[in-house]
């Protein structure tokens, strides 16, 4: 599954635990309960187990529901979208979008290193 960046300051970290409730996944991925609940229904990666009508979720549910919220909240997919990506779908499309952002950023620097060395 390709991974997605996140801002590891934006987001709390997870607890060496086993299994977190659904209370716990909404505080810890900064969404509510009734999000989590839709995205289980749209994506099935995101499998916690269920236990005396009770969500019990483990760490790598909770690290594919950072991803959807990353994909769907900062880098505006929608939910189809979102889903193609976690499928591994995306495709050349993405990949030539971040050819695009490295190459303005390369730029950027260089512009940058210019003016550093220019004399004052």
């Amino acid at each position: 599954m390709p991974q997605t960046e996140l801002n590891p300051q934006e987001l709390p970290g997870i607890p060496p635990k086993r299994y977190f409730t659904i209370g716990e996944v909404a505080q810890l991925c900064e969404v509510k309960t009734h999000v989590l609940r839709y995205w289980e229904q749209e994506f099935p990666q995101i499998k916690p187990v269920k236990r005396s009508n009770r969500r019990y979720y483990q760490r790598q549910d909770i690290i594919v529901i950072r991803q959807v919220r990353s994909l769907l909240h900062e880098q505006g997919y929608t939910i189809s979208g979102a889903k193609q990506w976690l499928k591994g779908d995306q495709g050349s499309q993405e990949s030539d979008r971040y050819k695009q952002v490295i190459r303005q950023t390369i730029s950027e620097l260089e512009e940058l290193l210019t003016t550093c060395k220019k004399p004052v």
